[in-house]
């Protein structure tokens, strides 16, 4: 017992000693006045913001107001997601405070922007929109009409571009081609948290069909499509989802059943059919509740990472 005490303490103090150490060279990275941009503001008014990093080696800006604390927040939100999508076809996302509330994959970006607005036309509101694809001048058309604070794109038609450049707040971002570092890290106490990056994206491959209905190929791409979304949306979160809209989802609450609850109502509020669609969560049911409300709302298909000791329930 006092061998393994001792070596208690060792390590202890071994590992305070690592800790001081990342600390140093995190300090010394925020006063690196080289690679540090004032913003505006923090995330409210009354608070200073500054952004230690190269933004030039992620995107080239080309029109607008300066960037905000927000601004960042939700841009980086917006690649993590949209590059989900890189390899699928066009594909177009509208995002409001970090989450998606619109998004499609179709076969022109006209069409993807159509249906991703049309998932949450009020949230959309004052968002920040990306693609995978070139802005043409016929999607351009469409975006103009909506109020947006950041648009996202890897290129733009000359014509859409001049369109979109009318207005002079518009922020419009141009993505280069970009590799996130290996880990995450957040201020937390007196020190920081880190980890690494969540660089795992599920496929069919892994996915394990454990009830006596096995999903169709269609029931499949909408799962996969689904869950894409749910990686990227705060939780709780429960993402609906059918032929590769996004229907509704439920973000950042307390009670799996609540943020169920919140994505049906969404999809009702615009008239969208739940029949035939698809339920990702981002963690387990404990209790079967979700999957038979999902039922009764016409949801035909759920994928989530299992792991609850009542799992059979859900089964069930």
């Amino acid at each position: 017992n006092e061998r393994k005490r001792f070596a208690k303490e060792a390590f202890r103090v071994s590992s305070e000693y690592d800790s001081a150490i990342f600390n140093c060279y995190s300090e010394g990275y925020l006063n690196d006045k080289e690679n540090l941009l004032s913003l505006r503001y923090g995330e409210n008014p009354h608070q200073k913001g500054t952004f230690h990093g190269n933004l030039s080696s992620v995107f080239d800006k080309v029109h607008g107001k300066d960037l905000s604390y927000n601004n960042l927040l939700d841009i980086d939100a917006a690649i993590n997601l949209i590059n989900e999508f890189k390899e699928d076809k066009p594909t177009f996302a509208i995002l409001k405070h970090n989450n998606a509330c619109g998004l499609s994959t179709r076969e022109s970006l006209t069409l993807a922007y159509k249906d991703a607005l049309a998932g949450d036309p009020i949230s959309a509101f004052g968002g920040v929109l990306c693609a995978n694809k070139e802005i043409s001048l016929e999607c351009a058309e469409l975006i103009k009409d909506l109020f947006f604070e950041v648009i996202l794109a890897p290129s733009y038609s000359k014509e859409a571009m001049a369109l979109l450049k009318q207005k002079k707040n518009r922020i419009i971002l141009i993505q280069k081609e970009f590799f996130p570092s290996n880990y995450n890290v957040r201020s937390v106490l007196n020190g920081l948290l880190k980890q690494d990056r969540d660089s795992v994206t599920e496929n069919l491959e892994d996915l394990n069909t454990v009830s006596k209905n096995s999903p169709t190929q269609k029931e499949v791409e909408d799962l996969i499509f689904a869950n894409k979304i749910a990686k990227h949306t705060k939780s709780n979160t429960i993402v609906l989802a059918k032929n590769k809209q996004l229907l509704g989802s439920g973000t950042g609450q307390t009670s799996r059943v609540d943020a169920l609850k919140q994505a049906i109502q969404k999809a009702n509020a615009f008239n969208l059919n739940l029949d035939g669609s698809a339920m990702a969560s981002d963690a387990f049911f404990p209790f079967p509740d979700c999957v038979e409300i999902a039922n009764n709302a016409g949801i035909q298909s759920v994928i989530h990472p299992g792991g609850s000791i009542k799992d059979q329930l859900s089964i069930d």
